[in-house]
């Protein structure tokens, strides 16, 4: 029997008994389908960290009074886990704000090319008011000088960046992200420029419109308002928040060298001595990014086995599925035999038949799973659309190998079978 007769018949077959072959095909689809589709949400989930969380460019970091650690669920574990040790260490050491002589000494000494900002924030919870328009309260009050844009990532559409005579006096002036314009002056950029919005009820003039930065589920970059830093110390001074020092350089190869720089200047302006540990942390502008993904992979090793449980349990279902099959054409299996097809033949016609129905599952299962977790990309995370080529390719090797092993017992109990014993078979 030639190979493309093997070939042939095996489709046959699985095309005679639909019924059967689509239940089968179904349970593998849905696990690759299963493992396909989380991947995808997870690689959408990655590119929306590197797209939005990344707030400051590549080329900034920033100098904190403490690490950034974030909880969830109210009293839910730490995003970043230490071990006792480091906890107990990094306890007695941090924890004492960024006060305002702190950043303003630091700006003063620092003679790096770079760019150094100071801000702090005002309020997480600012409601605005235009006339009888209003936004929600969840806008970010930030309060920044005139390098906190460039740190930050942010970019002028229309007006001006804070002059020196808005920072020194304080005066009520606000840069507001592209949001707020929408809800406010209906996206009309242009109007909003010289008007008079009200924040906690304090009139602030409008001096500039920052050009959209896009957002997702997991954060908006648009949803801003900037005044001075002196104006968040005169009206916000009871916020409690420590004041934030961001460096953006002028090439990303000297940042090695402007953190050693920072580091050195701003453990004078702590006094710390030689031997004293450090009182602040250096936040990288990756950083953030890099401790999300971590909990990321937890999600797709969690994703794997939910896939490759689903797989074993579809094995299982397609070699009892094949066993019937072996009982069913007995007489088919004598007859093929008596008129000279070898043990080979036949074991190779049921391995294929396993081998196909796990591919057709496969197909299916890709092509649904990349479907679902690009809708969830585009609609959750609003981010473009991603092929995990790494694990299709995985899911289809993986599902020729289930069918393979799969369809061994009942391929290798069909070639022992005797052709006069199955001739007879009723």
């Amino acid at each position: 029997m030639k190979f493309r007769d093997i070939l042939a018949i095996a489709f046959r077959t699985i095309r005679g008994n639909r019924l059967r072959t689509g239940i089968t095909v179904s349970i593998i689809a849905f696990g690759i389908m299963a493992l396909i589709g989380i991947i995808t949400a997870i690689e959408s989930m990655n590119q929306s960290l590197y797209e939005n969380f990344s707030i400051m460019g590549s080329n900034t970091f920033s100098i904190r009074f403490k690490e950034r650690v974030f909880r969830f669920g109210g009293g839910g574990g730490d995003l970043k886990k230490r071990s006792k040790n480091q906890q107990r260490e990094k306890s007695s050491n941090l924890g004492k704000v960024i006060t305002w002589q702190d950043a303003s000494e630091f700006k003063k000494n620092y003679v790096f090319p770079a760019a150094v900002g100071v801000s702090k924030m005002g309020s997480r919870g600012t409601q605005i008011f235009y006339k009888e328009k209003k936004t929600n309260p969840n806008i970010r009050l930030m309060g920044g000088d005139e390098n906190y844009l460039v740190c930050s990532g942010y970019t002028i559409n229309v007006g001006r960046n804070f002059t020196t005579l808005d920072l020194e006096t304080g005066r009520n002036v606000v840069i507001l992200g592209s949001d707020l314009v929408k809800k406010l002056f209906d996206n009309n950029v242009q109007r909003a420029v010289g008007n008079t919005v009200r924040i906690d009820g304090a009139p602030y003039r409008i001096i500039a419109v920052l050009k959209e930065r896009g957002a997702s589920s997991l954060l908006s970059l648009d949803n801003i308002a900037i005044t001075s830093v002196n104006n968040v110390r005169r009206n916000y001074s009871n916020s409690g928040s420590s004041f934030n020092i961001a460096i953006n350089v002028k090439q990303f190869e000297q940042m090695d060298a402007a953190i050693s720089e920072a580091t050195g200047i701003f453990r004078n302006v702590r006094r710390l001595g030689i031997k004293d540990a450090e009182n602040f942390y250096i936040d990288k502008s990756d950083s953030l990014v890099e401790v999300f993904k971590s909990l990321l992979f937890f999600v797709t090793v969690a994703a794997v086995i939910i896939g490759m449980i689903t797989l074993f349990g579809a094995s299982v279902g397609l070699m009892n599925i094949m066993l019937v099959s072996v009982n069913e054409r007995t007489r088919e299996i004598g007859l093929v035999k008596a008129i000279g097809a070898t043990k080979l033949s036949i074991r190779l016609q049921f391995l294929f038949e396993a081998i196909w129905i796990c591919l057709l599952g496969a197909v299916i299962g890709v092509l649904l799973g990349v479907i679902l977790g690009n809708l969830a990309g585009i609609f959750v995370f609003k981010t473009g659309f991603i092929m995990p080529w790494m694990w299709v390719i995985i899911g289809i090797v993986t599902c020729s190998i289930v069918g393979l092993l799969a369809g061994l017992y009942p391929a290798f109990k069909a070639g022992r079978l005797d052709p006069i014993v199955a001739l007879r078979y009723e």
